[in-house]
């Protein structure tokens, strides 16, 4: 758990290689993501709040993972596809990764970490109940469409549960503190 999460080795959905330390400085909402399930069209809110806000630097970054009812089960290429061509996605997008389990990617073993608990959560874990889905470790990744917030530092300031939408003002709030600090 040493290091920045800067330094963390990661791949962009085309297969090339790549860190957080090319968003060094800017605002950063880590979002991992799924073309298959019911929160899957918070991908549209998430494009607005990018374009709204990227020229103040934030970078949105999407992070498919398939950790969770197998809602995301395409390729790389079919993510990224379906992501262009059903919500004009224009943020940056990741290869998949499992952000829980033995599998757990080290960025999400880091972000976790620091901040363990979600604001927000609640509502969609009791949603989840009623499906037969019991997650107690409220320190783990719930579902699809959580949302870590790193400031311009690469300090992770905020986490927020899955149903806390882009246009949420909590969310937006945190945002809009982070973009108006330097790093």
């Amino acid at each position: 758990m040493s290091g920045s999460l800067y330094d963390i080795p990661l791949k962009q959905i085309d297969g090339s290689d790549t860190s957080l330390g090319d968003y060094q400085g800017k605002v950063l909402l880590v979002v991992n993501v799924a073309s298959k399930c019911g929160l899957t069209p918070q991908y549209e809110g998430l494009e607005k709040l990018y374009e709204s806000k990227c020229a103040e630097g934030l970078e949105v970054l999407g992070f498919p993972a398939n950790n969770f009812r197998e809602q995301e089960p395409g390729s790389d290429e079919d993510i990224k596809a379906f992501c262009t061509l059903t919500y004009g996605v224009k943020f940056p997008l990741f290869s998949k990764v499992s952000v829980g389990g033995a599998d757990q990617h080290p960025l999400y073993a880091q972000l976790t970490a620091a901040q363990p608990a979600a604001t927000g959560d609640g509502p969609f874990r009791e949603r989840l109940k009623g499906y037969g889905i019991i997650s107690e470790d409220t320190t783990q990744v719930l579902w699809n469409f959580e949302k870590f917030l790193i400031g311009r530092s690469g300090t992770v300031v905020a986490r927020f549960a899955p149903d806390v939408a882009a246009d949420d003002p909590r969310l937006l709030s945190a945002i809009d503190a982070q973009l108006a600090l330097t790093a």
